[in-house]
C-alpha cells in the first residue's frame, strides 16, 4: 500500500469545486433570449437573369406571387431582428417555374438567408434567385410572456437607450 496513491478522495473534492461553476452555467441558460424575431408582410428579392445578365430587385407581400421572367415566386414567412440585435433575416419561399406547355413545375421550397446569400438561393441553369430582405412589420418582438405589440406602439422607446450606450465603445 505503501506505493499506492488513493483517488478517490481528490476526485470528490475536485467534483464538489465543480458544483457551483456549473449551477451559474445552468442559470445563465435560463435567461430569456432578447433576439425575438420579428414577423414582416413583405420580402425582397433580387433575381437575375443569367442570358442577359440582368438584375431585378421585387418586393413581393406574403402569400402572394411575383414574377420574374418564366419564375413565379410565393414568400409564405419572413422574418427579421430588431435594429439592435445581430442581424438574421429569413424567409420561407417557393418558386414555380412556367413550362413552354404552360404548366408549373415547382423547383425550390425552403428557408432563404438574407446574411447568407450563397447559402441557399434558388440556382438555376438561367436564373438565380435570392433574398436581400423584409419589410412591413406586423408585429414588433414582445418580452418572453409578455402580449404582443402591435407596430404602432413599437417597442422603439426601449430599444433606443442599448443603442446608445454601445455606440461610444
Amino acid at each position: 500500500m505503501g506505493g499506492r496513491f488513493d483517488t478517490t478522495k481528490i476526485r470528490h473534492t475536485i467534483g464538489k469545486a465543480r458544483i457551483p461553476v456549473l449551477a451559474a452555467c445552468l442559470c445563465l441558460l435560463d435567461v430569456p433570449a432578447h433576439a425575438q424575431r420579428i414577423e414582416n408582410t413583405s420580402a425582397m428579392f433580387a433575381a437575375l437573369d443569367k442570358v442577359t445578365a440582368a438584375v431585378k430587385h421585387l418586393s413581393v407581400g406574403l402569400n402572394q406571387t411575383g414574377e420574374f421572367r418564366t419564375l413565379r415566386i410565393t414568400p409564405r414567412a419572413c422574418y427579421t431582428r430588431a435594429a439592435t440585435e445581430t442581424p438574421r433575416t429569413s424567409t420561407f419561399v417557393e418558386i414555380d417555374e412556367i413550362m413552354f406547355d404552360g404548366k408549373e413545375k415547382r423547383i425550390f421550397t425552403g428557408w432563404m438567408f438574407a446574411e447568407s446569400p450563397g447559402l441557399n438561393p434558388l440556382l438555376h441553369p438561367v436564373f438565380d434567385v435570392w433574398l436581400t430582405s423584409c419589410a412591413q412589420p406586423q408585429s414588433a418582438p414582445a418580452a418572453k410572456g409578455g402580449p404582443q405589440t402591435g407596430p404602432g406602439t413599437g417597442p422603439a422607446a426601449p430599444e433606443e437607450p442599448p443603442r446608445r450606450r454601445r455606440a461610444p465603445r
